[in-house]
């Protein structure tokens, strides 16, 4: 099978195979003639710390319930997205085209070059900002990296603080950086020079 047969068989219009598609409506075209260059890394749960249910998914799709729980009333009306999801088990989500752009990072920078939605891809871990993660989300997202580092031209992995410092902490000190470039095999230079190392 060629490269492109490959990447055929895992990619379809920007969506990914493995990943279980729910449709967001919060996304956009990216600006014409963008490299998709980057991976962000982020850290979610609803309500912070509660790690069962389906409000992630709910949030992403403009259906979360407001009033289930005192927390969503400081979020209440956001309208937000990522392109992926991997909970607690490894279970990998897909939301939004990796060909779109995704609303995740908000006012952002990147190496000089602003607006980090337009180029990047958003993954979002299921977790508390700052805590530990799962053996299953790093074996999903390592994957996940290879499969975009191998259709795009992705050229470095950031976290949403590393992107917003001071206004975004996650994935924050619980994030094992050398261990996800180790299971990438990617040049240090693609990742976080001041990265946390869980």
């Amino acid at each position: 099978m060629s490269r492109a047969e490959c990447m055929d068989a895992l990619w379809q219009a920007g969506w990914y195979r493995h990943a279980r598609t729910l449709a967001s409506p919060n996304f956009g075209p990216r600006p014409a003639g963008t490299d998709i260059s980057l991976i962000v890394v982020h850290s979610i749960s609803l309500p912070p710390g509660e790690f069962a249910g389906e409000q992630v998914q709910a949030l992403f799709t403009n259906t979360l319930d407001w009033d289930a729980h005192p927390y969503f009333d400081a979020i209440r009306g956001l309208e937000v997205s990522a392109h992926f999801y991997i909970r607690r088990d490894g279970a990998l989500w897909q939301f939004v085209s990796c060909d779109e752009r995704a609303w995740h990072a908000g006012p952002s920078c990147f190496q000089g070059r602003a607006n980090c939605n337009d180029y990047s891809v958003g993954i979002e871990l299921e977790g508390l900002e700052g805590g530990p993660f799962e053996p299953a989300q790093y074996e999903s997202l390592a994957t996940l990296c290879a499969a975009l580092g191998q259709r795009y031209p992705i050229a470095a992995v950031a976290g949403h603080e590393h992107i917003a410092p001071g206004r975004k902490f996650d994935p924050g000190p619980g994030f094992d950086w050398t261990r996800l470039r180790q299971a990438l095999g990617w040049k240090a230079s693609a990742f976080p020079a001041t990265g946390h190392v869980g």
